[in-house]
C-alpha cells in the first residue's frame, strides 16, 4: 500500500466520521426534517460520501466516533464550512439557526454560547467573508 493510499483512506474515514457526527446531531431530536435532509445530501456530496455509504451511515451513525476538533481554530473552520453550506442551501428562518446551533454544540462549543456563536457565524457568512476574516471576527467576539 502506498503512502497516498494510506492518506486517502484516512481522509475518507475522517469524512465519514465527520458526516456521521453531523447525522448524529441532526438526529438529536429523533427526526431529520426536510431542511436537515437537504443539508445532509449536500454535505455528503461535498465529502464524497457515496449513496451506499450515506445509507449505511444513516442506519448506524451511532457506531462512528464523535471527534470534535480539539483546536479552537479547527472548530471555527468547521463552523465556517457548515455555516456556509447552511446559508448556500437557503435554509431560512428558525430551522437555519436551530440546525446550525445543534452543529455548533456538536463541534464542541458551549451550549450556553451556541445561539450567539450561530448568529455571529451566519452574519459573517452572509457578508461572504473568507475563512481568515471569519476566524478573526469569531475570536474577537469573546474579548
Amino acid at each position: 500500500m502506498s503512502i497516498s493510499d494510506l492518506f486517502d483512506s484516512g481522509f475518507k474515514k475522517r469524512n465519514e466520521d465527520h458526516f456521521a457526527a453531523i447525522v448524529r446531531v441532526a438526529m438529536s431530536d429523533d427526526i431529520i426534517n426536510d431542511a436537515e435532509k437537504a443539508f445532509l445530501d449536500r454535505l455528503a456530496r461535498n465529502l464524497n460520501i457515496s449513496e451506499l455509504e450515506y445509507k449505511q451511515i444513516l442506519k448506524d451513525y451511532k457506531t462512528h466516533p464523535i471527534n470534535p476538533p480539539l483546536s479552537y481554530d479547527r472548530r471555527l473552520e468547521r463552523l465556517y464550512d457548515l455555516a456556509r453550506m447552511v446559508w448556500a442551501d437557503h435554509i431560512e428562518g428558525e430551522d437555519q439557526v436551530k440546525m446550525l446551533k445543534k452543529f455548533a454544540v456538536g463541534l464542541g462549543f458551549r451550549t450556553e454560547n451556541a445561539k450567539y456563536i450561530t448568529d455571529k457565524a451566519l452574519k459573517l457568512v452572509h457578508k461572504e467573508v473568507d475563512l481568515d476574516t471569519f476566524t478573526e471576527e469569531m475570536k474577537t467576539m469573546n474579548q
